[in-house]
């Protein structure tokens, strides 16, 4: 297998999606022969021609009115937001459109085959308009499925299920690690489910779970409470929305322990649905209160980020807390 960052596994998704199906459209801000602010969609333009991989006017709102209106028709939008930032001028088409059509019109028309691309979180020194974690606030939208990867392949087997999914798709890629994260990726079209985490680790004293950059800051922090003695077990949710409560609550069962971890600020993080859900199901099981590790409450910092990110120490001392509680 080729070895790949998570940049060109997302464009090989794309390529192959739009080889497939010539109802796949790509556009976006800068989407077309400058190939994207990160290069995401190079070369699609010039091997897809201009009709179906297109630069827009910089109107997020209009871009995802766009989407619905394509996707509403027949066609397969994947629309690119360059940052998930900027993703809020089109908050009222995506929550109250986008989500809804297939409901208010009864299941006469859908716009099922969209998706939306967005980079976001922190980690590159983007300040507070280029670096924040949005998902919990979609997470809150019956209608809509939020996918987030954690490493190339995993970015391209769910986007191309994302793609061709028959509900409607915010696939948030994690920006920090576009370049800095490779590994093996097959040339070969393949789908990863949605709505199943995986458990990536498995182990006995305490459960972690995180998705997207905080999967390796999972992994540096286990590498700590090992040493330590402490056994953990951790969960890749990959998809937020729908979230895959069972395997979170198995694993909780066996452990007693949970340690929940996100770049958004922890009010109203998504770290507190997983928190309230398990003290439902394995409230009799668990040995300590569920930990969460979150980014502050604050808008984000540019010169305080290493300050703001829940990185590998404040995550071990979490799992220290727990175990020891």
């Amino acid at each position: 297998m080729p070895n790949m960052n998570m940049l060109q596994a997302i464009n090989n998704a794309l390529d192959i999606a739009m080889a497939e199906d010539e109802r796949v459209l790509c556009f976006g801000e800068d989407v077309g022969s400058f190939g994207g602010v990160f290069r995401a969609t190079s070369h699609l333009q010039e091997k897809y021609g201009h009709a179906r991989c297109f630069n827009t006017p910089i109107v997020e709102q209009g871009i995802v009115g766009f989407a619905n209106g394509l996707a509403a028709q027949g066609s397969v939008p994947v629309a690119e937001i360059q940052f998930a930032d900027y993703i809020f001028p089109a908050f009222d088409q995506i929550v109250n459109e986008t989500a809804k059509f297939r409901y208010r019109s009864g299941d006469l028309f859908n716009v099922g085959g969209l998706t939306l691309r967005a980079p976001y979180g922190g980690g590159i020194s983007g300040g507070h308009y280029h670096s924040q974690s949005p998902e919990a606030y979609f997470a809150h939208t019956p209608g809509l499925k939020v996918v987030i990867p954690r490493n190339p392949y995993e970015a391209k087997g769910l986007l191309l299920a994302s793609i061709r999914d028959p509900d409607p798709v915010l696939f948030f890629e994690p920006k920090r690690l576009y370049r800095a994260s490779t590994g093996e990726v097959p040339e070969e079209d393949y789908q990863l489910p949605l709505g199943e985490a995986e458990v990536t680790k498995e182990g006995s004293d305490v459960t972690l779970v995180g998705w997207g950059a905080q999967m390796e800051v999972i992994e540096r922090a286990v590498e700590l409470a090992e040493k330590d003695g402490i056994s953990c077990e951790v969960i890749d949710l990959r998809t937020i929305l729908p979230w895959d409560e069972d395997t979170v609550a198995d694993s909780v069962f066996k452990t007693g322990r949970l340690v929940v971890t996100h770049e958004a600020p922890r009010t109203g993080g998504f770290a507190g649905e997983i928190a309230a859900t398990i003290q439902e199901r394995c409230f009799l099981y668990l040995e300590s209160p569920v930990m969460r590790v979150t980014g502050l409450d604050t808008p984000f910092p540019l010169t305080l980020e290493k300050e703001y990110l829940p990185d590998h120490l404040k995550i071990h001392e979490a799992i220290r807390a727990s175990v020891h509680y």
